[in-house]
């Protein structure tokens, strides 16, 4: 019987589970001049990833976060990295329904081996204290091991709005940032700029 090869980039790129393509050729560094083009192509080289470092994306809705985080994910996965993409609040839901199944340890391993981890939409929904810990426990088992890359719309000050208890958010905040990369999308919403001038020109 024949086994099958290693995983394609194609496949890993499937696997990883993102919603929509975007890659780095199509994000406009001109329409989001907050962001740095040679940082974000030194981070397409997935050095951070060889060194466990995580990656926190920082910015309004419409800057083009997540189409970072996307297309970071899957150079990441092109490279031959194990990638999963996954919503915050759809992690958390699976998290907490695997602790009251008493699935928590199978759960924490599946995000637990692959190489990255990309977390999109965290702080677009206030987290229970549970869901706050469960998620926890993901990112300190993954601490200086394994990369975890966040898309959030708060920043460092704003974490107390998803996670209430002010201990336990600087703790996540010293996960997401301790030896890693930050990188602020800016206030501008590229997504409306880009709706009006449609709008103008029709």
């Amino acid at each position: 019987m024949r086994r099958p090869g290693p995983p394609t980039p194609e496949r890993r790129s499937k696997a990883a589970g993102f919603p929509r393509q975007k890659s780095l050729r199509d994000f406009s560094f001109d329409a989001n001049p907050n962001t740095d083009p040679a940082v974000i192509h030194t981070l397409a080289s997935c050095e951070w990833i060889k060194k466990g470092e995580p990656l926190r994306l920082i910015g309004d809705s419409g800057t083009g976060k997540s189409h970072l985080l996307i297309a970071l994910g899957t150079e990441a996965a092109t490279a031959g990295f194990r990638v999963r993409y996954v919503l915050a609040a759809k992690l958390v839901k699976e998290l907490v329904e695997a602790a009251d199944e008493r699935q928590l340890t199978k759960a924490n391993a599946r995000y637990g081996r692959v190489d990255l981890l990309a977390i999109d939409e965290l702080g677009y929904m206030e987290l229970d204290r549970r869901g706050a810990e469960l998620l926890f426990q993901v990112l300190t088992e993954r601490e200086e091991k394994a990369s975890v890359a966040i898309a959030s719309n708060e920043s460092f000050g704003g974490c107390t709005k998803t996670f209430a208890d002010p201990r336990l958010c600087a703790a996540i905040v010293d996960r997401l940032t301790f030896g890693g990369n930050i990188i602020e999308t800016g206030t501008d919403s590229y997504r409306l700029a880009h709706a009006k001038a449609q709008q103008d020109s029709g």
